[in-house]
């Protein structure tokens, strides 16, 4: 590998991915692209004119870069406080309604469109769910679609969430939802489950919406923290506008609201609740 880091522009390397793809990175953390950047680079031993060339001539090899780009971590049940609330204080909101739209933003793949599932199911509301979720990856819809996942590792976390999440409430069986192989190193979302869901890819940047319905509840976790701040504003803007008003819109952990968004949303413990109020200033 031949690469000397005064050659190493990662601005540049967007604007032509940018031009040989449907993808635009250019308003993403700026720490976070050239980390991702660099990997690639490292992991293909290739120095930036070798990536750039590849980037030009193999489609195929730009999708591996946009999966390496927008790589996600998520898990069954993360953040258990987060669920445990939405169990009592959001869900049970909605059970006057005939019909719950629900929207996962950048699902990645998919633990956590299963995690909501559960909880609905939970509170035999999952008949009236009409549920969305879309990411950019066409590799981790695939896997969210099977709702197939590694278990020996993570079968311990997997349960203390799974536990947590209920505190408080009367917990449900595990294998009520999931099948689990060991020996195969091996775990199943229920099937009905995975057919639940319109799994769909979709660029939350720059892509029109593939649907046309307001939601009840929206979310985006651990997704806007790759983000500069002018294309949080935007995507915060664009689910204010496809919530009902009332609606919950759910953030990571480290995420949150500033400057005109406080005005239009309320923070409820852990979620957002989008508000009728407006304001010229804040």
């Amino acid at each position: 590998m031949q690469n000397s880091e005064k050659d190493y522009d990662y601005k540049e390397y967007l604007l032509i991915l940018k031009e040989c793809s449907p993808y635009d990175f250019s308003e993403y953390s700026d720490n976070s692209i050239d980390r991702r950047i660099k990997k690639i680079m490292r992991d293909q031993g290739l120095n930036m004119e070798e990536l750039v060339l590849k980037t030009r001539t193999e489609p195929d090899f730009v999708e591996q870069v946009v999966e390496a780009i927008t790589v996600n971590t998520t898990e069954l049940f993360r953040d258990p406080q987060v669920w445990n609330h939405l169990l009592k204080k959001v869900l049970p909101t909605l059970k006057h309604q005939k019909k719950i739209n629900i929207w996962h933003a950048g699902c990645s793949t998919g633990q956590e469109v299963y995690s909501l599932l559960i909880l609905l199911d939970h509170l035999q509301l999952l008949d009236r769910a009409e549920v969305y979720a879309t990411d950019i990856s066409k590799k981790a819809l695939e896997q969210a679609k099977k709702g197939h996942y590694f278990y020996n590792f993570n079968a311990d976390k997997y349960r203390e969430n799974f536990s947590a999440s209920f505190e408080g409430e009367s917990e449900p069986d595990f294998s009520k939802y999931f099948s689990a192989e060991p020996d195969k190193d091996h775990l199943k979302i229920r099937p009905d489950f995975s057919e639940k869901v319109h799994f769909i890819k979709h660029d939350l940047v720059k892509g029109p919406l593939p649907f046309y319905n307001k939601f009840d509840l929206i979310f985006c976790r651990n997704v806007l923290i790759y983000f500069q701040g002018s294309l949080q504003s935007k995507i915060v803007e664009r689910f204010h506008e496809n919530l009902f008003p009332g609606g919950t819109m759910v953030l990571g952990s480290h995420e949150s609201l500033g400057g005109f968004f406080k005005t239009k949303f309320s923070k409820n413990g852990p979620v957002y609740h989008r508000t009728n109020s407006f304001h010229f200033k804040y």
